[in-house]
């Protein structure tokens, strides 16, 4: 069986642990695999395989914060395959075990004994200047908003073909419940249990006193569009990775995609435990 490592290449504590995990994994009989560019960083180049040829592992292994965890589910696309997280980052927020208790935490996740979380993701589809330029995924959230000029940008916000809402602010974020406590939370958005399933829209920093955040259906889909060409200078970003803004974005849509993520916790701290902890500090 095929084990996925995923470390954060910039943390030499994750890079560390990759290695450690390569040569255990190998000894039980499975096979580790890592993507050329992480191999490579890892020095585990005889382990580098192309995105391409990744498969659908039994277990994928993200070493590092929250921010390695979304690689983890980028390099998958759209296999649900279980990840669990080992927390070397600040909040881990989304992570299964620690990384004293790794080794073990993977035994009981390639056995099945573990608890799974299944968490939402998003579709969205971009159109810019009248041209689909591409599909994405995203666990958290997508963020419309200021480009590098940096100037205020008009939106318009609809559900289903209905317009709810026009203004001129930063952006706007449509998140999923699990990306409810990212970006969509410093935006001033609601905390959502992952177990809801729905999709948040939150202006971010919106110049008027009539936006608000709220909260749709699975089945229902969002449309961003930016009527305005003197104020439509905006970026796109997945999830906190910038996509490539080199056409004026004219309309983008999100909805609740089909593929989920499959979340492995090991640690015994559920979604509330997390929230009292991380964020109250009770």
């Amino acid at each position: 069986m095929r084990v996925l490592l995923v470390p954060n290449r910039a943390n030499a504590a994750a890079l560390s642990a990759a290695a450690e995990l390569a040569a255990w994994l190998s000894t039980q009989g499975f096979e580790p695999i890592l993507t050329v560019a992480d191999a490579q960083a890892a020095d585990l180049a005889g382990f580098g395989v192309a995105p391409a040829d990744i498969g659908a592992p039994a277990l994928t292994v993200a070493l590092g914060g929250d921010g390695t965890i979304l690689k983890a589910v980028h390099v998958l696309g759209d296999v649900e395959a279980p990840v669990l997280g080992v927390n070397l980052g600040r909040l881990g927020f989304l992570s299964g075990t620690s990384v004293e208790k790794m080794r073990e935490a993977i035994g009981t996740a390639l056995a099945g004994d573990a608890r799974t979380e299944r968490r939402a993701t998003l579709r969205v589809e971009v159109v810019m200047e009248g041209r689909s330029v591409g599909s994405y995924r995203a666990l958290n959230e997508v963020f419309v908003g200021r480009g590098s000029s940096g100037r205020v940008v008009s939106l318009e916000v609809g559900v289903n073909g209905r317009r709810l809402l026009g203004f001129s602010g930063d952006g706007v974020v449509v998140a999923t419940p699990t990306g409810s406590t990212a970006y969509a939370l410093s935006a001033g958005g609601p905390i959502v249990s992952p177990t809801v399933r729905g999709l948040l829209i939150v202006p971010v920093s919106p110049h008027t006193l009539a936006a608000r955040s709220l909260v749709v259906g699975t089945s229902d889909r969002v449309q961003i569009a930016l009527p305005d060409p003197a104020r439509a200078d905006a970026c796109l970003s997945l999830d906190g990775d910038l996509v490539p803004c080199r056409q004026r974005i004219e309309r983008v849509t999100v909805a609740q995609d089909e593929h989920d993520v499959l979340l492995v916790k090991l640690d015994g701290r559920d979604f509330f435990d997390v929230v009292a902890e991380e964020f109250f500090g009770c």
